[in-house]
């Protein structure tokens, strides 16, 4: 599975506009603050999730983005997928079951990957903005400060590539 900065970064902007939900709107700028991201690379991954229906945008001077539904009702899965394509290492999960039919040689090997993306896909489709506001909330104070220092990927599973689809 491949996580890329683009897809990152989103999740990192949905996890502050979560933490806001039920509030007023939020300005791009506000929360490429409080998530440490570029503000015009942020303004295209908010319109890609606006375009998605994820997020909404408000116009005028308390006008910023918001949460269409609720941060419950947002699992991860559907944001990594829309920006970063399947969760599977090889493409789709239909496609490494196809593997696994037509290249006896490698059988297991491809089997040991769909196993990999089943239960990372499970874990990020149980898993809500709501869980991850939840856990974050607690500990925001203390990265607020950390944060002012430029550092690489928290993950890595963040991949720098293109989307793959």
């Amino acid at each position: 599975m491949k996580i890329s900065q683009k897809g990152l970064y989103a999740l990192q902007a949905i996890t502050t506009l979560g933490r806001q939900y039920g509030t007023e709107t939020v300005k791009i700028r506000d929360i490429a603050l409080d998530s440490d991201l570029p503000e015009k690379f942020l303004e295209l991954i908010l319109l890609e999730l606006k375009n998605a229906r994820i997020v909404e945008s408000v116009r005028g001077a308390k006008g910023g983005y918001r949460l269409r539904r609720a941060p419950a009702e947002i699992k991860l899965s559907e944001i990594i997928r829309l920006v970063d394509g399947p969760l599977a290492p090889f493409g789709d999960a239909d496609q490494l079951r196809s593997l696994i039919v037509t290249d006896p040689d490698h059988r297991a090997l491809y089997g040991v990957f769909l196993e990999v993306r089943d239960a990372a896909a499970k874990i990020l489709e149980s898993t809500s903005v709501a869980d991850i506001v939840g856990d974050s909330s607690k500990s925001r104070k203390k990265s607020s400060a950390r944060r002012k220092v430029k550092k690489g990927p928290v993950l890595s599973i963040v991949h720098e590539g293109a989307k793959s689809k």
